[in-house]
């Protein structure tokens, strides 16, 4: 539990960093946060294998962290994109 809260605290931190006016135009604050939470999207995927092979039950929180970091991942992940306003055509 205590790696999944300071999990989330670092995206946070990095969530409201990139939002900032002199971050808000930069790739590297949104490359960080889809970096972390590809992390987190990875262990997740580890923890939830150990749910349903080894110990046979499934935590609805677990559960509901699962589809909130894989939220964050994808969001991330989207934000990298360039917007088509910018783009030279």
């Amino acid at each position: 539990a205590l790696i999944g809260l300071l999990g989330y605290a670092t995206l946070l931190v990095v969530s409201l960093l990139s939002l900032q006016p002199g971050f808000a135009v930069k790739r590297w604050p949104t490359l960080i946060l889809a970096t972390l939470a590809g992390v987190g999207v990875g262990f997740t995927m580890y923890l939830t294998y150990v749910e349903l092979f080894v110990i046979h039950a499934v935590c609805r929180w677990c559960v509901a962290s699962a589809l909130t970091i894989l939220a964050i991942f994808v969001v991330a992940l989207l934000g990298q994109r360039k917007p088509l306003d910018s783009m030279e055509g």
